[in-house]
């Protein structure tokens, strides 16, 4: 109850005042402040049994529904849960159904390859009624403000921080000795979200993502409020898996992800358009006007594999994946994410997903690097460039290259917008 019902801004407070303590001689330290110190981080670690809790019963509960239900198929696990915890998918009906068509669908209706933005009707039609319905009536049966279904958790730590604000190495070491310390390590799961509450509750101050084995900072590379660190995969989770977990900037409410799109690199280029674009922009007087800009857009489909689709375990994971479209590489229902340690796509991904860049031959070039060799004819100066940097310099640019916004206004439930992320954005 005290991790629940005190502010959070306390926990700052207190941690502050337990570093003035350290300065003074133990004689003469206050036995109050450490008595707080004391609540605190039971507090916190209370807090997280529950929250853990929650999450093991809203996952029990659909599991036990779907079991009783003839015909119902439960979708791939998120990233470190074992096979008998299933979730339920996305809603089709998450987003009221009054919402304008999505344009896509004449943007890309006349692809003579038959593909694209159609697989979304196809899609569509692999979803029963009353799979979609039982799946709504599991979201809505779990209700807590502490835990959601395909929602990151935040989990809490005290751990006051004689470096301020920033995590010195010391202090993520400190935060994960703490996890030890309370018995959770065997109990979280890659993408579980970590928060020192010592450091403050601004932005995405003090937080942090379980890799599954280390805690790791969020990448201020094109954020000053921090993302979804590079070595986490955003396939492998839901795509508003870190909504509002991971905080997003005032100037930037897309936040950034990485995907490899080498593996639908022939499908982009079949659907590439230089479409026109309506953006609302603010004026340095806070008036608002539409701006007509072309840029290039193009769309993939990631389709649900055939359950009883087969492949040998060596086919599935590593590198082997990159050399065709990981449908056709899947095994037990889950498509593998190449070069991870054995992560599947989400099934929140499945459908289509609206690529777009610039209208410009700097941006349609950057695009064609993404989407790997064979999907456009190879640029010679591209290539010579590429043989002239060290491995460093290689290997920043391959970062680059997966580097996307997830464009939310637009998104919608097998629907996803992503825009590339040019390296002017940097900010580090």
């Amino acid at each position: 109850m005290r991790g629940v019902s005190m502010p959070t801004h306390e926990y700052s407070r207190i941690a502050e005042l337990s570093l003035q303590q350290r300065q003074i001689h133990p004689s003469k330290r206050d036995a109050s402040i450490t008595e707080s110190v004391t609540q605190l981080t039971n507090a916190t670690r209370a807090y997280n049994r529950v929250l853990l809790r929650l999450r093991a019963q809203a996952e029990k509960e659909p599991s036990s529904l779907s079991a009783s239900t003839n015909g119902s198929r439960s979708s791939p696990p998120l990233p470190g849960r074992t096979s008998g915890e299933a979730s339920p998918r996305y809603p089709s009906s998450s987003r009221p159904s009054s919402r304008a068509p999505s344009p896509t669908h004449s943007s890309f209706s006349h692809s003579h390859h038959g593909h694209g933005l159609r697989g979304r009707e196809s899609h569509a039609q692999l979803r029963s009624p009353a799979s979609s319905s039982n799946q709504q009536s599991q979201l809505k049966g779990f209700n807590s403000p502490l835990f959601r279904l395909r929602r990151a958790p935040l989990l809490r730590v005290f751990v006051p921080s004689p470096d301020g604000d920033w995590l010195s190495d010391a202090s993520v070491l400190e935060c994960e000795a703490e996890l030890k310390r309370a018995g959770l390590l065997k109990l979280l799961r890659t993408g579980d979200v970590v928060w020192d509450m010592a450091v403050g509750d601004e932005g995405n101050i003090g937080r942090m993502v379980w890799d599954g084995s280390y805690l790791i900072d969020l990448d201020y590379t094109y954020s000053s409020s921090g993302d979804l660190p590079k070595y986490i995969p955003a396939l492998a989770f839901p795509p508003s898996y870190f909504h509002r977990v991971i905080r997003t900037g005032p100037s930037a409410n897309n936040p950034v992800i990485r995907v490899d799109l080498s593996p639908w690199g022939v499908e982009i280029a079949a659907n590439l358009q230089l479409v026109q674009d309506r953006v609302r922009t603010e004026t340095p007087q806070g008036n608002y006007h539409n701006v007509v800009r072309w840029i290039h857009r193009s769309a993939f489909t990631i389709k649900p594999p055939h359950p009883n689709s087969h492949r040998s375990p060596s086919r599935t994971r590593g590198s082997s994946v990159k050399s065709g479209h990981p449908s056709s590489f899947a095994s037990g229902g889950q498509i593998p994410i190449p070069d991870t340690n054995g992560l599947f796509v989400d099934s929140g991904w499945y459908g289509t997903v609206v690529v777009e860049t610039e209208g410009t031959n700097e941006s349609l070039a950057d695009l064609q690097d993404r989407c790997g060799p064979g999907a456009f004819p190879p640029r010679v100066q591209s290539n010579v460039a590429a043989n002239m940097k060290n491995p460093q310099a290689l290997a920043k640019e391959k970062d680059a290259k997966m580097v996307f916004r997830i464009l939310r206004e637009r998104s919608r439930p097998n629907e996803i917008w992503i825009r590339t992320i040019s390296p002017k954005e940097r900010l580090v």
